[in-house]
C-alpha cells in the first residue's frame, strides 16, 4: 500500500490525481497548513526532515518531490501516461517534467511572497515595504509570469497537451503552476483556461479531490 503524505492547497494533489489515473491503491494522512503563517505543520517534519509535502511511503521507501514521484509511480505502473522511449513526445515529456517546477514555478513563488511582505509587516514600515515589493513585481516578476503564459499559449496552440495528442502524466506535472495562475487572476489565456476545463473534467481528477478534500485551485 502506498501513503500520501498530503498537505491541503499544496503539489500533493497533483500526487492524488496521478494514482488516481494509475489506478493504484493508496493511502491517505492528511495534513492542514498553520493558519497564521500558511506554512506546513510540524508533524510533516516527523516523515521527511524539510517537512515538505508531498512525501509518499511505499515498499519501506520514503520519496519526495513531486517530479521523483511521479516517476517511481508511473515506473510502478509498468511506464503508463509515459510516452514511448525515443520519440518526440517523451523528448517533451522529460522537458515538462522538469519544467513545471524549475522554471513555472519560482516566478509565481515570488509573486506570493512578495504579496505578503507589506501586510507581515510593522505598521511604520509597511508603505515602504509595499513599494519596493511593488517594483520588483511591476518591474521583474510581472512581466517574466506573462512571458510564460505566452509560452503555454504557443505550446497549447500546436497539440491538445503538453507532450503531443495524448494526456501524460507530464500534464500533471503541469497542473499546479498553471491552476495557481489562473487562480490568481494573471492572465490566462483561451488556450489555457481550455486546457484546465478539459484536466479538471477528468474521472480521475474529480476522484482525487473527493480524497483529498478542500483545493483552492480547482
Amino acid at each position: 500500500m502506498i501513503t500520501v503524505h498530503h498537505l491541503e492547497n499544496s503539489r500533493s494533489q497533483r500526487v492524488l490525481w496521478l494514482l488516481e489515473e494509475l489506478g493504484l491503491d493508496y493511502t491517505v494522512k492528511r495534513y492542514e497548513r498553520d493558519p497564521a503563517t500558511m506554512q506546513a505543520p510540524r508533524e510533516l517534519r516527523a516523515v521527511h526532515p524539510l517537512g515538505k509535502s508531498p512525501v509518499i511511503a511505499a515498499d519501506g521507501h520514503m520519496v519526495a518531490e513531486t517530479g521523483a514521484i511521479v516517476e517511481f509511480l508511473t515506473a510502478r505502473a509498468d511506464g503508463a501516461l509515459v510516452p514511448p522511449a525515443g520519440t518526440p513526445e517523451r523528448a517533451r515529456y522529460t522537458y515538462f517534467l522538469h519544467y513545471a517546477e524549475g522554471s513555472a514555478m519560482p516566478p509565481l513563488l515570488l509573486k506570493l511572497i512578495f504579496s505578503r511582505l507589506a501586510p507581515g509587516s510593522p505598521a511604520l514600515l509597511r508603505p515602504l515595504v509595499r513599494a519596493i515589493a511593488g517594483k520588483v513585481t511591476g518591474g521583474f516578476v510581472d512581466p517574466e509570469l506573462r512571458r510564460h503564459a505566452a509560452y503555454w499559449e504557443s505550446e497549447l496552440a500546436e497539440r491538445a497537451y503538453f507532450c503531443g495528442a495524448d494526456f501524460t502524466a507530464a500534464d500533471i506535472m503541469m497542473s499546479f503552476p498553471l491552476e495557481a495562475f489562473a487562480a490568481r487572476g494573471t492572465g490566462a489565456g483561451p488556450r489555457l483556461t481550455d486546457w484546465l476545463a478539459r484536466i479538471h473534467a477528468r474521472p480521475a481528477y474529480k476522484r482525487a479531490l473527493e480524497r483529498g478534500g478542500p483545493y483552492v485551485y480547482a
